[in-house]
Formats: structure tokens, C-alpha cells, sequence
């Protein structure tokens, strides 16, 4: 079936044949088969199973009992003389004195008389009524409706999941094409569009790591051509020019890093690293920086952690206001690195912004905008993820998890 709405349509079509048919067949079962007989035609069959009428009392009697339990109402036989000879229930008149409600009169061919009384229970037993017909036939409906509604919907869930899992960063998210319908066609154009994602994005991260690392070669070539021309140099000229091509090297070691973590390379084996050890030595180099932790073990990158702590109070210095303030301590899931500075702080709107790569709040003047994106990056790849609230940035680290692959 290509067409979704076709196979809706035909299962629709297919579950209200299937609905008359059922309906067709509980009548039959229920009313014609199932209802009760015409009292007539059991007192009629009781007569010819009556007692003769010279057998003892007791059997003509127990005869009336069994026929009075079958009409769940009231029996009695009479002689030829209209002389009561049993009775089962209420009393009944003698067939001379007419009918009561509900009581019929058979004559037997021995000249006795059977006189019997049906109750109202009798015509309520065993009859369906409309409330269980409309059940039956909803169970029908769901039980058709059911298998093509769920093939279409766990499809859709598939495509679902696939699309949140590409949108989570996963570009080899992928689903598998069943049927021929537009779900599939829906599938096979999610498929495509993902892989020409993948494509693109991995051409985009290779283009920007090979042009970093090119641009490795003319920066050296600068910086050996600055060494030589030292003495000759303006000094404030020169010192301008050193600071530009050392700020220059950071910006292309950091987009290097971060296209690596991108394309989530291999870097290094993860050990086991003493934060606490890494945190003092960085803080070791910023005058105004204090640190307050506790011996934190984690299994990590020693070289991605420090680069992680060291943007961290780069970013205060460059953005925030001394005296920094650097906390570190154990939690549940791991290790968190606390930074606070005296600044004001990032407003609530741009919280998240500040991690995106590349992204400068207004009036910022250093800086390329990779540094917190970094750190959450490395957070990330060590189980772990950066948030910003006002003037503190807080990364948390797992203490002990495999690899990224």
C-alpha cells in the first residue's frame, strides 16, 4: 500500500464489514439461538414427559416441580374431573374457571388437565440487552482499528526519536524504511537530509581544522621574524606584535581543540587526575585568584581539565571584577569547579549564549568567544556539563567513566 490514507480508509472499510458480520453473528448466537422457548411449547413437551395417570402421586408430582423450576413459575395437573392431583407454586385455577395472567391450559390425552403460569423473570433470562451488543461491537472496533493504527504510530515514534536524536547532536541518527507509504517517504527524506548534514558539517569541522593548523606555519615564521628584528624594533611596536601573535596562537590552539572535541578524536587516554593539584597550579598563576576545595580524584584528560579550569578564570579575570573566588568540591555525581567573581554578572537572557562558540557579549573587547565553549565541551566529555548563574560559571566533572568514543 503506498498511500497512508488508503490503508486508514480500507481499515475503516474492512472493520465495519467485519462489525456487521460480528453484529450478524451475536444476533444469532444471542436472540435466536440463546432466548427463551414459548412456555407453550415447554408445556407442551412436559405433557407427553408427564407420569400416566395410575403412576404413584409422588411422580406426577415430581413431574409438575420440574416443569414449574423450567418456566421459573407456578404448576399444577388436574384430574379428568378438574380434581386437583399436584401443584408446584402459587395455586392455579382449574381450566374451567379460564386463564389467569400469563397461564395456559393443556389437556392430555389421558383427559387430565396441565395448568401452568409463567413468570416475568422468565422472558428477562438470558437476553442480551443493547448495552452488551454495543460492547461487543466496540471491542470489535478497537480489535480491527488497532494493528494498522500502531504500525503507523510506532513508525512515527521511530522518526521521532531519530529526529530528536539527530537535533542532540547525533548525526549518524538514521530509520529504518518500512512500507511504501508517505511515512516511509518521510523516512527516506529524514535519512537524506541527515546524511547531507553529516556531510556538510563534517567538511565544515575538517576545513576548520586544517586552516588552523596551516595558519600554524605562517604564524612561526612571524614570530621568528619579530625575534630578529628585536633590536632594531620600535620597543612598544614590538611589544604590540608579540601580544598579537601570543593572543593569535591561543585563538588557533582553541579551534583546534574545539574542532577535535567536535569530530571527537582522540586526544589522550583518560587517567586518573588530582583536580585539586590542577586547580592550585592555575591559580597559582592569577594574583587575584583564591581557591577553597577539598581532594577531588576523577578519571579525565589532565591536559582538557586544566585547559577547562584555566578558561574558567581566564573568562572572570577577563569579564569579571577581582578578587576571583574558585571553589572545588565533591558532589554526587563527581567533582563541580565553582568560579565567581565581584561582577555583575551575566543577565538571565544570555546564560546560555555565553557557551555558544564564537559568541561576545556587547562591549566585550578581548577574547574570540571559544573559552566557555570549551569548557562546556570538555565538561561534557568527561560526563559532566558547565552552567552560568549571574557571576558564577559551575562545571561538574563524573569521578569515574569510560572514554568518550
Amino acid at each position: 500500500m503506498k498511500r497512508l490514507y488508503l490503508q486508514i480508509y480500507l481499515t475503516v472499510v474492512a472493520s465495519l464489514v467485519a462489525f456487521a458480520t460480528a453484529a450478524g453473528v451475536l444476533w444469532w448466537l444471542y436472540v435466536d439461538q440463546l432466548a427463551p422457548r414459548h412456555p407453550m411449547d415447554i408445556i407442551a413437551e412436559a405433557a407427553q414427559s408427564l407420569p400416566a395417570a395410575d403412576a404413584p402421586l409422588a411422580q406426577q408430582q415430581e413431574g409438575v416441580n420440574r416443569l414449574a423450576q423450567r418456566l421459573r413459575g407456578d404448576a399444577a395437573l388436574y384430574a379428568a374431573d378438574r380434581k386437583l392431583i399436584a401443584q408446584a407454586g402459587r395455586p392455579l385455577p382449574p381450566p374451567e374457571a379460564g386463564r389467569g395472567p400469563r397461564a395456559w391450559s393443556v389437556p392430555l390425552a389421558d383427559g387430565r388437565w396441565l395448568v401452568a403460569r409463567v413468570s416475568r423473570e422468565y422472558f428477562r433470562a438470558r437476553r442480551p440487552g443493547p448495552l452488551l451488543m454495543l460492547a461487543l461491537v466496540a471491542l470489535a472496533v478497537g480489535v480491527g482499528a488497532y494493528p494498522v493504527v500502531r504500525r503507523v504510530t510506532r513508525r512515527l515514534e521511530k522518526l521521532k526519536a531519530s529526529v530528536d536524536a539527530l537535533g542532540a547532536g547525533e548525526l549518524s541518527a538514521r530509520v529504518t524504511i518500512e512500507g511504501r507509504d508517505e511515512v516511509a517517504q518521510l523516512a527516506t527524506s529524514f535519512n537524506r537530509a541527515a546524511a547531507q548534514i553529516e556531510v556538510l558539517l563534517g567538511a565544515h569541522k575538517a576545513l576548520l581544522a586544517n586552516a588552523s593548523h596551516e595558519l600554524r606555519t605562517p604564524l612561526a615564521r612571524i614570530r621568528m621574524a619579530v625575534e630578529l628584528m628585536k633590536e632594531s624594533a620600535d620597543p612598544l611596536r614590538r611589544a604590540g606584535l608579540e601580544r598579537d601573535i601570543a593572543e593569535l596562537d591561543a585563538l588557533i590552539e582553541e579551534i583546534l581543540l574545539a574542532s577535535r572535541l567536535d569530530a571527537q578524536q582522540e586526544i589522550a587516554p583518560f587517567e586518573q587526575v588530582d583536580l585539586l593539584g590542577l586547580a592550585a597550579e592555575e591559580c597559582a598563576r592569577y594574583e587575584e585568584a583564591e581557591l577553597d576545595g577539598e581532594p577531588v580524584s576523577v578519571q579525565g584528560d589532565p591536559r582538557l581539565l586544566r585547559r577547562m579550569i584555566r578558561n574558567l578564570l581566564q573568562n572572570a579575570r577577563q569579564h569579571g571584577v577581582a578578587p576571583i573566588e574558585m571553589r572545588l568540591r565533591n558532589v554526587e555525581a563527581g567533582a563541580e569547579v565553582r568560579v565567581c567573581d565581584q561582577g555583575a554578572g551575566v543577565p538571565e537572557a544570555e546564560r546560555e549564549r555565553v557557551f555558544e562558540p564564537f559568541y561576545r557579549r556587547a562591549g566585550a573587547t578581548v577574547g574570540a568567544g571559544l573559552g566557555l565553549a570549551l569548557v562546556r565541551q570538555i565538561a561534557r566529555r568527561h560526563g559532566g556539563a558547565a552552567s552560568c548563574a549571574g557571576n558564577c560559571f559551575t562545571a561538574t566533572v563524573a569521578k569515574g567513566m569510560e572514554k568518550a568514543a
